[in-house]
């Protein structure tokens, strides 16, 4: 690309952090050597990212180094820590001319490619961090060597609805063949952004070597001398290109059944990599620049974008949260309760806060249990390699049990999580009150009942907050702190705190009806019950919600929250809201007769219609289709969403998109709930206006 339209490009992407391309030279023993250099200028905390810029400053190095007599090889590493992690997003965000971006996806593959196409070797020494265009970056080269200590390698393209748009569609595919590409390319974005580690990555062919930190790239130097100068081959295994089709194929039944075609992101990258399979490399890449315009210029991405902004910035810092010096130090922990979730809580605490955890129940069997039930848990990590014998060995020692009350006298943050009733959890709240310090906040895993009626005997009520897990605990990124009106800033400060020490995202909500995840699913939920007991067929209430491409349909998600659960909290909200929570007298007819859910499963993942359900499901005669049941829902959904701001429950839509983020699963490419409810217009047509402005989460106008 010419000076001028490198020029024109720059003005358009706007605040670009410019990550410079600095060149030095190395003497190795087969002769001169370029090492290129990427580096953004900034801490860990902002990776590098590549503009017009940083790709202008990086093609020029490249040329330098080809252009100087006698160097027999080029290499590129990046900043400590960091490799690199791709295009500048950010400032695409704000792009609203598909010419500037195609130009941009040019202009990245005619920078990059030059590593690919010189006449010396090319080598990639990935020192950290390279995700997306980072990826491509280093595939480009003819070798790559890796830092044993790197985290985030990936391809997380699909993930923000786009596609992998430098090369990797079209090179990953080629050099390790299409089924572990789909999976890195596909899979692994799709699965919540998993990340790749080095041994997996030496394992599928994207590296090859790997080397310890601590003298990472002397070692890669002397590794690139070898292959330089002959000593050392590096095989490439053959591709099977006989099987190509049928690869692909077969990924795309399984990105089908899960999406549905919700977003078109997975399915560009399948046709790309279906198609690598015969184009060349410029056809590859040209076809890339397509794909990645048109992506850019959907709403997908930007919403995307705006999710990422959520988890990486919002999460980090909650709206309304006292001053983290209001937080008291917490040096023990109490657990009531020994069941199951308990056993998660506890293990939980001990291993991110490394302090004694006590865990409580009416008898010592159930404690005994407990106990045991965190230690074999333990004993799982280390057998996994995910802890030495030494620290499992001090993990159990932390984690006790007793029957007596007493032993909590000396905690600083107790914890229940026993039955989900409001005169036991006052009980509970009433027996602690006897015996722990004025200052130990006593907090409670509620899901739907009020935080201030369960310490609303207590002589004080200020230290009680709502600190609600997702299960499974370990799993799930999403605490909801609910604030009481009595509670005061120290509790909530202090709660928060803990939080962050146990790697949840924080939200702070109001002490309301099941908060915010639980409160917009409920009534969800109810809606598509309704239409059934109204006298929808179960597949198509089921299929009804597909356009979204949620993690789980209607009824699967009943099936695994469980219907006693679900009958539970429905009843609690519809005692609070009867004319807008639904209560199906079908769940409590399933449960009598002994059901957990309506389908049953084949192992090959279909599913077909418990046949107890048909006799005792009582339906009315009214028919409904999968747009008229989907509208209600996304009606009822916008219609919950606004009176929760107009309540203030959480401080903005914002609060609201993150909870069902990090606590429901909601896909990054929806934005959360507003923003979907904003372009599709269920927003206005029920609540008169939008939850977000245009542009938010939204290509910009």
């Amino acid at each position: 690309m010419s000076s001028s339209s490198t020029q024109s490009s720059t003005q358009t992407l706007p605040d670009e952090v410019v990550t410079e391309a600095k060149l030095r030279w190395v003497d190795l023993q087969s002769g001169t050597f370029a090492l290129i250099t990427v580096d953004n200028g900034r801490d860990h905390t902002r990776p590098s990212t590549f503009g017009p810029q940083g790709l202008a400053s990086l093609g020029a190095a490249i040329d330098e180094a080809v252009a100087t007599p006698g160097v027999v090889g080029i290499g590129v590493t990046g900043k400590p820590f960091i490799f690199a992690v791709g295009a500048d997003l950010s400032a695409i965000g704000v792009v609203n001319d598909p010419s500037i971006i195609e130009a941009f996806a040019k202009l990245g593959h005619d920078v990059f490619r030059k590593l690919g196409e010189t006449s010396v070797p090319t080598f990639a020494f990935v020192n950290g961090a390279a995700m997306g265009g980072g990826l491509e970056l280093a595939l480009h080269c003819n070798y790559r060597t890796l830092d044993a200590s790197a985290a985030g390698l990936s391809l997380p393209e699909v993930f923000l609805g786009i596609v992998p748009g430098w090369g990797g569609a079209w090179i990953l595919p080629n050099l390790i063949g299409p089924q572990k590409a789909l999976d890195v390319i596909i899979n692994n974005s799709m699965n919540q952004n998993k990340q790749l580690r080095p041994a997996q990555a030496l394992e599928l062919g994207i590296v090859d070597a790997v080397f310890e930190p601590a003298d990472f790239l002397e070692r890669s130097l002397g590794w690139a001398d070898d292959v330089i100068s002959g000593r050392l081959d590096v095989p490439r295994a053959d591709i099977d290109r006989s099987t190509w089709d049928q690869i692909v194929d077969g990924y795309r039944a399984g990105v089908e059944a899960r999406l549905h075609g919700a977003t078109p992101a997975p399915y560009r990258a399948l046709d790309l990599v279906q198609a690598a399979k015969s184009r060349s490399r410029d056809e590859g890449f040209a076809a890339e620049d397509t794909a990645l315009t048109e992506l850019v210029m959907g709403d997908d991405l930007r919403a995307s974008l705006y999710s990422f902004d959520l988890v990486q910035k919002r999460a980090k810092r909650p709206v309304g949260v006292p001053d983290k010096e209001h937080a008291r130090p917490v040096t023990k922990v109490g657990i009531v309760g020994a069941g199951l979730m308990a056993s998660q809580l506890a293990l939980l605490f001990a291993r991110r806060m490394q302090v004694p955890v006590v865990m409580s129940d009416l008898d010592q069997d159930r404690v005994d249990a407990g106990v045991a039930r965190v230690h074999s848990e333990i004993d799982g990590l280390a057998a996994k390699g995910r802890v030495s014998a030494d620290k499992a060995s001090r993990l159990k020692g932390l984690v006790t049990g007793t029957i007596d009350v007493a032993a909590f006298a000396d905690a600083s943050f107790v914890l229940e999580a026993v039955f989900e009733d409001l005169d036991v959890k006052k009980k509970v709240f009433a027996s602690l009150e006897a015996v722990v310090s004025t200052e130990c906040v006593l907090a409670t895993n509620t899901s739907s009942l009020s935080v201030g009626a369960m310490s609303s005997d207590l002589k004080h009520p200020e230290r009680v907050v709502g600190f609600h897990f997702f299960n499974p605990v370990a799993v799930m990124p999403l605490l909801e702190i609910a604030r009481a009106d009595k509670t005061d800033d120290a509790t909530v400060a202090t709660a928060f705190a803990v939080g962050k020490e146990l790697k949840k995202s924080c939200v702070l909500v109001a002490d309301a009806p099941a908060f915010v995840v639980n409160r917009l699913l409920i009534r969800y939920l109810g809606e598509i019950t309704k239409a059934v007991d109204e006298g929808a067929d179960f597949d198509v209430a089921d299929r009804a919600m597909d356009p979204l491409g949620l993690p789980m349909s209607p009824f699967a998600l009943l099936q695994l929250v469980g219907m006693g659960v679900a009958a539970h909290v429905s009843e609690s909200m519809h005692a609070v809201f009867p004319d807008r929570y639904y209560l199906s007298p079908n769940l409590q007819r399933l449960l009598d007769a002994g059901l957990q859910g309506v389908w049953q499963w084949g192992s090959d993942g279909s599913r077909t219609l418990d046949p107890k359900v048909d006799e005792v499901y009582q339906r009315g005669t009214t028919t409904l289709t999968e747009e008229e049941i989907r509208q209600r829902a996304l009606n009822a959904l916008a219609d919950e969403a606004r009176r929760m701001l107009d309540e203030g429950v959480v401080a903005e839509a914002q609060d609201i998109d993150l909870c069902m983020i990090m606590g429901a699963g909601w896909p990054f490419w929806l934005g959360g709930l507003t923003p979907y409810l904003d372009r599709t217009g269920s927003a206005e047509a029920v609540t008169g206006r939008r939850f977000l402005a245009p542009g938010i989460a939204s290509v910009p106008a």
